[in-house]
């Protein structure tokens, strides 16, 4: 039962962008000057997509969010997956909800909702409902620096680590110089077979922040990282990890604009990893059509327990 939970919450995180409330859904954009403390929380306000009040990666026909992880020399391992984050949840307390459902794959027909609060000395909730038993069952939070099975990422990366867990400098301006990386000449399925996974280039020339983050535990799997943050979307483009003055891990994360009025408001286009000393590579690549913001769902409280037991084929 444990192995399946941590199955379940490696896909779901890599979607997710629940996260437990550090920074206020009302952060005001900045003018003037920023520190960085400034760019850090800026920045944790667009990776959870508090620009929205939901915000969903769907399916269309093939059309689905591909999660694809590759050992060095070895064929990709494929899931697909759909999920739908609420920011504006009218529980009392609650903070944000978070569903996702597996469409393919060793995790098909298993669904998982996660309940973020907004005390911060309190839990996520994990609710996974399991397709081999008909069950629904509960599970606790995973530790922040658990390694993803397969990935190249840790539950941190993507969920649980917040401004508070590190202690951030600012070392200036600089001109992001090239595109973002991307897992080459993947062996494609039908799941993959028409996407059009390309490196994402429009980040040449655009101008970031270089955010250093230390960890402020002495003990950490990093030292610190260097992100690379757009000085007016505050997205982060590209994170380097460092162990011991070692470049050990990189993250890029290629983002789309919602065209709202907040120059924050984007949404992730593809996320890609690599572990530097095996050469083992994470993406995840979300097609912009299967995307929606602020969307007016039909079904009734589809942030529940009860959806999760039913599992629908389809969502509106």
């Amino acid at each position: 039962m444990k192995h399946i939970a941590l199955s379940v919450a490696i896909a779901t995180s890599l979607a997710a962008g629940v996260a437990t409330a550090t920074v206020s859904k009302d952060l005001a954009y900045p003018s003037g000057s920023v520190s960085a403390a400034d760019v850090a929380n800026q920045n944790y306000f667009v990776n959870h997509f508090y620009s929205f009040g939901n915000y969903a990666i769907t399916k269309k026909g093939k059309e689905v969010t591909a999660l694809i992880l590759r050992a060095k020399g070895s064929n990709p391992l494929t899931l697909t997956l759909e999920r739908y984050l609420n920011n504006e949840p009218k529980a009392a307390g609650v903070n944000a909800q978070d569903l996702a459902i597996f469409r393919s794959g060793k995790l098909k027909g298993t669904g998982m909702l996660i309940t973020d609060f907004i005390d911060q000395s309190k839990s996520q909730s994990y609710e996974i409902f399991i397709p081999s038993i008909r069950k629904v069952r509960r599970f606790a939070e995973p530790a922040r620096d658990d390694a993803w099975g397969g990935s190249d990422f840790t539950f941190g990366d993507v969920t649980l680590r917040k401004p508070k867990h590190e202690s951030h400098e600012l070392l200036g301006k600089a001109t992001f110089a090239g595109c973002l990386s991307i897992m080459k000449d993947i062996k494609r399925n039908k799941y993959t077979q028409n996407a059009k996974i390309e490196a994402d280039c429009s980040t040449d020339g655009k101008a970031v922040y270089k955010l250093k983050s230390t960890a402020n535990n002495a003990n950490w799997w990093y030292d610190n990282r260097i992100s690379y943050i757009d000085t007016k979307t505050f997205a982060d483009y590209r994170t380097e990890y460092f162990k011991g003055g070692n470049k050990v891990k990189v993250i890029d994360r290629s983002w789309v604009s919602a065209n709202l009025d907040d120059p924050r408001a984007s949404y992730w286009g593809y996320w890609y990893g690599t572990t530097l000393a095996t050469g083992h590579e994470t993406m995840a690549f979300i097609p912009s059509t299967i995307t929606k913001v602020n969307h007016k769902y039909k079904k009734k409280n589809l942030w529940s327990t009860s959806t999760l037991k039913k599992m629908p084929k389809k969502i509106k």
